[in-house]
């Protein structure tokens, strides 16, 4: 018998390689044209301005803990209501919206990205970025949804996925 051939019991071992090795190779690969990838594509800055305008219809609403609207709102209840109106659902939590997007640069950041604000060892707020440094928001119980200034310098954004 020759060197050459594979006895069965090695022929099974490297099974689980070969199969995990076309499966890279071909894992990528679209059956049809029509079939979409599933991917964590961002949001279009079209929709994600759209949002921003959802948003701002909601000004003057009251702040209502645990709210996503449409008569009141609290932070990430707005940020969740305004993206399901443009087909984008999120979660109700400032910390878990944080899951839902991609991580950008201040440089980058466009109308409808999400700013997060931290502290305390977490993320205790959220707003949709509206341009020149502003957000919309739903700040705290008294005050109501409005067009405001970011008030610090410890937030970091993200764009929705």
């Amino acid at each position: 018998m020759s060197q050459s051939r594979l006895s069965p019991v090695r022929l099974l071992t490297a099974l689980p390689f070969v199969l995990a090795l076309a499966f890279t190779m071909f894992a990528g690969l679209s059956l049809s044209p029509a079939t979409p990838q599933a991917s964590a594509a961002m949001v279009s800055a079209a929709r994600a301005g759209n949002a921003v305008g959802w948003a701002k219809t909601r000004k003057g609403m009251p702040y209502r803990y645990g709210s996503t609207g449409p008569r009141a709102f609290d932070c990430s209840g707005l940020t969740r209501w305004a993206y399901a109106k443009v087909g984008k659902s999120l979660p109700h939590s400032s910390a878990a919206q944080v899951s839902k997007t991609k991580r950008i640069k201040k440089s980058n950041r466009r109308r409808g990205d999400l700013v997060f604000f931290y502290g305390g060892g977490g993320v205790y707020h959220v707003g949709l970025y509206a341009g020149r440094n502003k957000i919309w928001d739903a700040p705290r119980p008294g005050e109501r949804v409005k067009r405001t200034k970011i008030w610090t310098g410890r937030v970091f954004y993200g764009r929705v996925k």
